[in-house]
């Protein structure tokens, strides 16, 4: 049996999906190696479950981000630099 993962950059990303980190990189150069590093820092790591929790108010921008157990806000142009895996939708009570 043959499966296909689709990935997609965080800022594609569904408020009501989970993903799961592929890897941080800036295909565009739109980010510096230090802020890259950053995020991989803060806990981007592949295999590190995200999902968005809120987007601001207009815009959609920032993003709020869940990585672990940490809520992070994101630029759109870094949210481009982490590759994703998508899951199932989450179910939140």
């Amino acid at each position: 049996m043959t499966s296909t993962t689709e990935t997609a950059t965080l800022d594609e990303l569904d408020d009501a999906f989970e993903a799961t980190v592929v890897a941080v990189q800036s295909d565009d150069g739109a980010l510096p190696p230090e802020l890259l590093r950053r995020l991989v820092e803060i806990g981007f790591l592949p295999g590190e479950r995200v999902r968005i929790v809120a987007r601001g108010v207009p815009g959609g921008i920032p993003l709020a981000v869940r990585v672990g157990t940490s809520t992070f806000a994101l630029r759109r142009a870094e949210a481009r630099c982490i590759r994703v895996t998508f899951d199932r939708p989450s179910v939140t009570t």
